[in-house]
């Protein structure tokens, strides 16, 4: 990219994560200079010069800039490193509160019955993993996950599995003997088999078939499914929880007829 597409990106970056565009603007011209005044700094990124002090005065009070009290004043930026730190900090913190707040916040009762037929999307295995791994934090009596493709158990899925109440009951399904063993030995409290779920896994690796990438029944009663696109491998899945949700019905009679297991 050219230095003009760099310096807006840059702008645009530094608004997303809270700095005010004069005050985005102001900072990534200082860090294109060793030191600078406010008339060198408007003329270089348009920004008024009676609002620069105002921006750099902001920028200091958050460990950004710093200031020569000289005539005329001088500011200079921070090195990128000390930046980047402080930015990443004042992210973090704005987060944490953000968890606060939320984890906070009184829970509204839905008593809709119909609510028992809601579904659920995701994209991308980062927020799938995620959901994942809330739904199997939530379970107390059984588990049960087949995996179809090898990718997918993750450390972190693994270790969160491995970590499981003793009390809850875990299944964990492959489509092939050779994952299976290898879950086996990473997940020696499982019990695992061979799904009969022939479906998780084309034999014909050019079929251009949509490939099932996850299932996981949690106490009977949640459920998610992912597949995984053959051009671009991005994964997609849906999500349901309730005793009489549609998929989880279909789900509990599945495995009642040994068609997870392949009894």
């Amino acid at each position: 990219m050219s230095t003009l597409e760099n310096v807006t990106e840059a702008v645009e970056v530094l608004q997303q994560i809270g700095l005010k565009e004069y005050e985005a603007r102001c900072f990534v011209g200082l860090s294109r200079l060793s030191t600078g005044t406010a008339k060198q700094l408007s003329e270089m990124t348009d920004v008024p010069r009676t609002r620069v002090y105002d921006a750099v005065r902001i920028l200091e009070a958050q460990g950004l800039v710093k200031i020569q009290h000289s005539s005329p004043q001088k500011f200079r930026a921070v090195s990128m490193s000390e930046a980047t730190e402080t930015l990443r900090g004042q992210y973090e913190s704005r987060v944490d509160r953000l968890q606060a707040a939320l984890d906070d916040v009184e829970m509204v009762e839905d008593h809709d019955e119909s609510s028992i037929q809601q579904v659920w999307a995701l994209t991308g295995s980062t927020a799938i993993e995620s959901r994942t791994n809330k739904l199997l934090d939530k379970a107390t009596n059984e588990i049960v996950l087949v995996v179809g493709d090898e990718s997918l158990l993750t450390d972190r899925l693994v270790d969160n599995l491995t970590e499981m109440n003793r009390s809850v009951d875990l299944l964990i399904g492959a489509p092939t003997e050779l994952i299976r063993t290898a879950i086996q030995e990473s997940i020696p409290e499982a019990t695992t088999f061979v799904s009969g779920l022939g479906w998780l896994r084309e034999e014909e690796q050019d079929t251009g078939e949509t490939a099932i990438g996850r299932l996981l029944l949690v106490d009977r009663s949640k459920i998610l499914v992912s597949t995984i696109l053959p051009s671009t491998n991005e994964e997609h899945a849906i999500y349901g929880e309730g005793f009489g949700n549609g998929l989880v019905v279909i789900a509990r009679r599945l495995m009642s007829q040994g068609e997870f297991t392949g009894e």
